[in-house]
């Protein structure tokens, strides 16, 4: 008991993050080796996007070119935010919002990849205006299978579930530009659990507005994943999964270990502090695998889908009913 009470904590361990200079001051030589390898990787990262939004450019046809550069995009400018994050920890705020903000926007261009490699909206429509889609799919209804009907695809729906991915991509935005205000005020903070914390009620708002948003892309997915099978879109959308998860799931899982006091603080570097480094450390690193692996995804140009017009699609149906019509006239 009187060793806990004479127990002392280091004010480093309750101070704010330290500025770049004491980061540099504090490295070792395996600090060094460490920093540098990682800013190698997340240069190495933004100069492959950049060659790589040439590449798409200048091979692709307009608008798919623009929606698949900013789907290139995520991983490198999460590795670039996150080297940032790690050389100045003041600015992990500012960091993390950017590359949030930007995955919002990603969300988006997911669904409408999915819809241009079918042609448009006109051909989207033309293939399956009329045809049921079972909405009872993750992250939102997986458990509600029994509950929810099939709902015919219209104009309506396809205009809803693009309207459900794009609000994340604007509330996000405002969000964030709010909650960097009130963090400047001194109002926002992540360890604040108290319910007249900003933090408490902003934070569970975007989690109810991603959950919103990933929804209709799985619906789309679902829906659409053979059709697309030779142009890769299970890999590119298991890609897309996977920055989600590490951008989204595995930060909040350090945060949250650091808040408990799993992860112990280590001076110049506080609980909070130390854990937003060895996430950004981390991310770098998942950030830039990715980049070298949707590099290989995307690096290509495609054929047309052998059903794509929708002339085939009418002439099929018209031979199946014309074949129904035979056997009941025979029976």
């Amino acid at each position: 008991m009187e060793e806990a009470l004479n127990h002392t904590v280091d004010p480093a361990c309750l101070q704010e993050p330290p500025l770049a200079v004491e980061v540099i001051k504090e490295l070792d030589a395996y600090g060094i080796c460490l920093y540098a390898m990682l800013t190698f990787m997340s240069s190495l990262s933004l100069l492959l996007y950049l060659e790589q939004c040439v590449y798409v450019y200048r091979k692709l046809p307009y608008p798919k070119k623009t929606t698949i550069i900013w789907i290139n995009g995520a991983a490198p400018v999460i590795a670039t935010m996150s080297c940032f994050g790690m050389w100045i920890p003041r600015a992990v705020m500012f960091t993390d919002m950017t590359s949030n903000c930007y995955f919002a926007v990603v969300v988006y261009k997911v669904l409408v990849l999915m819809i241009e490699e079918l042609g448009g909206s006109k051909a989207f429509l033309q293939r399956y205006s009329g045809e049921p889609f079972k909405i009872s799919t993750g992250p939102c209804c997986c458990c509600c299978r029994p509950c929810l009907p099939l709902v015919p695809m219209s104009r309506r729906m396809l205009f809803l579930m693009k309207l459900g991915t794009l609000q994340y991509a604007i509330l996000k935005t405002v969000l964030s530009v709010l909650s960097i205000i009130l963090w400047t005020n001194g109002n926002f903070d992540l360890s604040d659990v108290q319910i007249t914390g900003a933090a408490i009620w902003i934070n569970p708002f975007i989690g109810v507005l991603t959950i919103t948003s990933l929804w209709p892309v799985a619906i789309m997915f679902m829906h659409t994943c053979s059709r697309l099978r030779s142009l890769k879109m299970i890999p590119k959308y298991a890609m897309y999964q996977i920055v989600l998860i590490l951008s989204q799931l595995q930060t909040s899982i350090i945060n949250i270990l650091a808040l408990d006091g799993t992860i112990a603080c280590a001076p110049p570097f506080s609980s909070t502090a130390r854990a937003s480094m060895l996430s950004q450390q981390l991310m770098i690193l998942e950030m830039f695998l990715i980049t070298l692996f949707t590099r290989f995804l995307y690096r290509r140009t495609y054929d047309p889908l052998p059903d794509d017009t929708p002339e085939e699609h009418d002439y099929q149906d018209v031979k199946h009913f014309q074949q129904a019509e035979l056997v009941e006239h025979d029976v």
